[in-house]
């Protein structure tokens, strides 16, 4: 019998689009053999969709579509059973039954948290980080405070949220020179290097700032590394077993990897689902890189030391990718960010060490599922006799009284 996997992807999040081409390029890899694949679409509206055509990404250039060919659903559990159930009509009736949730998102209100806190609270297994690490995962204020205190390689930096910044921009500029230029800003929260900016000065900061504050309620700014190579490895497992992929130099003309770089530069090739072959963007695929990056034997170690250190301070789980900064002049390297559902789910750097994108999803399943087994192998209640207690103290009646006083 198959496992019935739901994929969740989209979401109210910036990198909406980008969610859908890395979970349709996961829905054509994944053994069809050995699992149902349904996909679990959500709108940037929030609503819930579910229907084979998502698994086209032609479906998605007419979102009209959506409404007519697909049911908008609930995810909820009824006894056990994890459900999709139609939500419109007089008739709400069960759309598809899953077994394991596979979230494939990217980006605020989804990765970070969000989303895992929900499957988390209705029971559900899920593959990838659960809500704790999913949160400071997507946060680079709290990703480098931790890492900061676990003795990470990082670049000096501040942090400060935008209600700061609004109420004494002055005081924040005097915070920033700590630091010093040439400085890098980036909202805390959004992925795909969107509202990031490299500033040389305090005008620059500035105009950095107020593009920063526009996506996120806290901003981080950084030194930025000079001479720069930057290589990124992916570690896959949980807490207690880890392993690592081969090391990427990405190759940018820009100071740092930009949305475009990472999205729509060699984005020409074609995408192939069912039976439609569309010119689309490969996700992080597309990427300009050299693979393996071109390093020492004694730096490629103390990546993968750095990597598997970074990992497990965030008590991440799945398949996470791992952005570094080398500075070829003193040839420091510094750890940079982790992308915890990274775009594409870094199937590139696996494929590399001869792991093909269909055991590495299987792999990640896996992990979701002895996750969940330890998770639930926990004890997360007990029983108590507080209520009885409070019913005899006085219970409904009693709070008259407070009602009362609090009047």
């Amino acid at each position: 019998m198959k496992i019935r996997l739901g994929v969740i992807f989209g979401g109210e999040t910036v990198e909406h689009e980008v969610s859908i081409i890395s979970a349709i390029q996961a829905m054509n890899k994944i053994d069809q053999e050995k699992y149902e694949i349904i996909p679990i679409y959500i709108t940037k509206d929030r609503e819930w969709y579910t229907g084979d055509m998502l698994k086209d990404i032609e479906f998605y250039q007419d979102l009209s579509l959506i409404k007519r060919y697909t049911e908008n659903v609930v995810l909820y559990c009824d006894n056990g059973r994890y459900v999709l159930q139609k939500k419109g009509g007089l008739f709400k009736r069960v759309v598809k039954e899953i077994d394991i949730a596979f979230p494939i998102v990217h980006g605020t209100n989804v990765e970070d948290g969000v989303l895992q806190g929900y499957l988390q609270s209705i029971g559900i297994p899920f593959v990838g980080p659960n809500v704790y690490a999913a949160v400071v995962g997507q946060d680079k204020a709290f990703m480098k405070d931790i890492w900061n205190e676990a003795g990470l390689p990082m670049t000096k930096y501040v942090w400060f949220y935008d209600s700061d910044y609004k109420r004494d921009s002055e005081e924040i500029v005097k915070l920033v020179s700590k630091l010093k230029y040439p400085v890098i800003v980036k909202p805390a929260t959004t992925g795909s290097s969107v509202g990031i900016n490299v500033c040389d000065n305090d005008e620059k900061l500035i105009e950095a700032i107020d593009e920063a504050v526009q996506y996120d309620q806290k901003i981080v700014v950084e030194e930025l590394v000079q001479n720069l190579k930057e290589v990124n490895i992916a570690v896959m497992g949980n807490y207690e077993h880890q392993k690592v992929s081969e090391i990427e130099e990405v190759l940018s003309a820009n100071k740092f990897l930009t949305f475009a770089d990472k999205y729509i530069g060699n984005g020409k090739g074609k995408l192939k689902t069912s039976k439609y072959a569309v010119k689309t963007s490969k996700g992080m695929a597309s990427a300009n890189r050299k693979l393996p990056a071109d390093l020492s034997k004694e730096m490629r170690e103390k990546i993968e030391e750095v990597a598997i250190k970074a990992f497990k301070a965030l008590g991440t789980s799945g398949n996470s990718r791992i952005d570094f900064l080398i500075d070829e002049n003193s040839n420091k390297i510094y750890i940079n960010e982790i992308n915890s559902i990274p775009g594409s789910l870094a199937f590139y750097l696996w494929d590399a060490k001869d792991v093909d994108f269909t055991s590495v999803l299987d792999e990640m399943i896996n992990i979701g599922i002895k996750d969940y087994k330890k998770r639930i192998s926990k004890t997360h209640s007990f029983d108590s006799n507080i209520l009885q207690g409070f019913a005899i103290n006085g219970g409904i009646k009693g709070m008259k009284g407070v009602k009362g006083k609090l009047r």
